[in-house]
């Protein structure tokens, strides 16, 4: 049996090359510090790249269920979770090795920036992996849409609001995201198509054109003091390392195998253990008081926002996050010589303190804090006094209706509030009782903007809310009558 695999083996390299090719990249030489002790520092980029290939295959097998479509996904997410054989585990495989494989990434440019291996002559090497980094996190970002719940939901409509404050092109960057003026169906199969074509793609490309530079530019040795980099004398210095260093194939590789292993067993384990993420509930875009959260990358981000005064969100939502990615890709350029040990660079080991535990106590604070952006369509801002200030206690009841109902989400009042439906300053002049509460009760007819409420509003509610409807118009002017507008809800108020 053995010799007949053999040759089977033999005949496919004969014509592909395998060994040929292969081989001398696994035999490549890397100096002999790296496959030592130290090598252990070494491991997480292997590991990173490990759970990509976990992510890739239990993503082929999550898409031959999902259904990209806005009355399907969730469906086709519970039939994963209850109904197809170890459905469940292979969601909560996908997930966490996304998890694993951002906490890695993160691990291996910590592990590169403490050991100046960006100095020359590996910029562009750190390039590569800032855009692998990026790639990630937006493979972390499109996969929560894919569940295509409340949090999903709500959140893709804080991450649009965020989009639509871009000056002059908001509008249209928001268009573009959702693939229309609202969430629906196109706004999926566009972030789908992100999530399983587009950013993965792209990530793949990238990992190429940087294992090709590890390849060429090879690893650096691990660091020592007294030994700054040199750009006129490292290439020399270098190759008198690689001519007394190791093959790959051999210690440093099995380094590397082991950890990855650890790396896939942990995240099977948390899989079996804590099973998949949501979905939590169908999207729901008339749920009340709904408090979406970010994944856990991007808490930090959210916490960040829930202490900022809301006249700096701007900044910290457009401004901030172009300068930090700005930043790190200009990280080799401001620095590619001198000293690369930790103990000779503490600017740099105080830098990664600094940061990570201000991405710790900001994760903590959005985790725990509420963040109320201001979506153009936030109902935090209360009734304007003087629409209330001669109120009966029906139509002030019918106030708190409108404000614990979020119906300032779309709609505005005196100017104030949300813009995507009209603003109701006036409707008492425009829409009879009986309309009214049609239009509450039904929403637009046709699955128009406006949801129907009849459900999420009692009898006592909706008496309350029409009341005080009926009372927002100009002091003196006409209530409006049934006989200038017909019924049946045609009209949006």
């Amino acid at each position: 049996m053995m010799g007949w695999l053999r040759a089977v083996g033999n005949w496919f390299d004969a014509r592909l090359g395998v060994r040929a090719t292969l081989l001398p990249m696994l035999r490549h030489p890397i100096p002999r510090g790296a496959a030592g002790p130290m090598g252990w520092w070494y491991v997480f980029g292997s590991a990173s790249l490990t759970l990509l290939l976990v992510q890739i295959l239990t993503g082929i097998g999550l898409a031959l269920v999902y259904v990209p479509s806005a009355d399907k996904a969730y469906d086709s997410l519970l039939a994963l979770n209850y109904d197809v054989s170890l459905g469940w585990f292979l969601r909560a495989l996908h997930y966490y090795a996304g998890s694993g494989m951002v906490v890695l990434v993160l691990a291996h440019a910590t592990q590169v920036f403490l050991h100046g291996a960006y100095k020359y002559p590996r910029e562009l090497t750190w390039v590569l992996g800032v855009l692998l980094l990026l790639c990630t996190l937006g493979m972390f970002f499109t996969g929560q849409i894919m569940r295509w719940d409340p949090d999903a939901y709500w959140g893709l409509a804080v991450g649009a609001s965020m989009a639509g404050r871009v000056p002059v092109i908001g509008p249209r960057v928001v268009r573009a995201m959702l693939g229309g003026p609202v969430i629906g169906g196109d706004t999926l199969s566009r972030f789908f198509a992100l999530h399983v074509f587009v950013i993965p793609g792209a990530l793949l490309f990238f990992l190429a054109v940087h294992l090709w530079l590890v390849l060429q530019r090879g690893i650096s040795a691990p660091p020592v003091a007294g030994q700054p980099v040199d750009p006129k004398t490292y290439d020399e210095e270098y190759d008198k390392q690689l001519k007394t260093g190791v093959p790959f194939l051999g210690d440093a590789l099995l380094k590397d195998a082991l950890f990855s292993a650890l790396a896939v067993i942990v995240v099977v384990v948390l899989a079996a253990a804590l099973g998949p993420k949501g979905p939590t509930g169908p999207p729901d875009p008339t749920l009340p008081g709904a408090n979406p959260r970010p994944e856990w990358p991007f808490l930090w981000l959210f916490g960040l926002l829930s202490l900022s005064p809301p006249a700096s969100e701007t900044f910290f939502i457009l401004v901030f996050p172009v300068i930090l990615i700005a930043v790190l890709f200009l990280v080799p350029f401001l620095s590619n010589r001198g000293e690369r040990a930790p103990s000779r660079r503490p600017v740099a080991v105080l830098a990664v303190v600094v940061i990570y535990a201000a991405l710790g106590a900001l994760t903590y604070q959005g985790a725990t804090s509420p963040w109320s952006p201001q979506m153009t369509a936030w109902s935090g801002d209360p009734v304007p006094e003087d629409m209330v200030r001669h109120s009966t206690p029906v139509t002030l009841q019918g106030a708190l209706v409108f404000q614990n109902k979020d119906c300032r989400n779309c709609h505005a009042l005196e100017g104030s509030g949300g813009r995507r439906g009209p603003d109701l300053t006036a409707v008492g002049t425009r829409l009879t009782r009986d309309q009214l509460i049609d239009q509450v009760s039904n929403g637009t007819p046709g699955g128009g903007n406006m949801p129907a409420y009849g459900k999420q509003v009692s009898p006592d509610e909706m008496t309350a809310l029409v009341a005080f409807l009926e009372g927002l118009r100009p002091e003196g002017a006409p209530a409006a009558e049934p006989a200038t507008r017909p019924t049946g809800g045609k009209e949006y108020p």
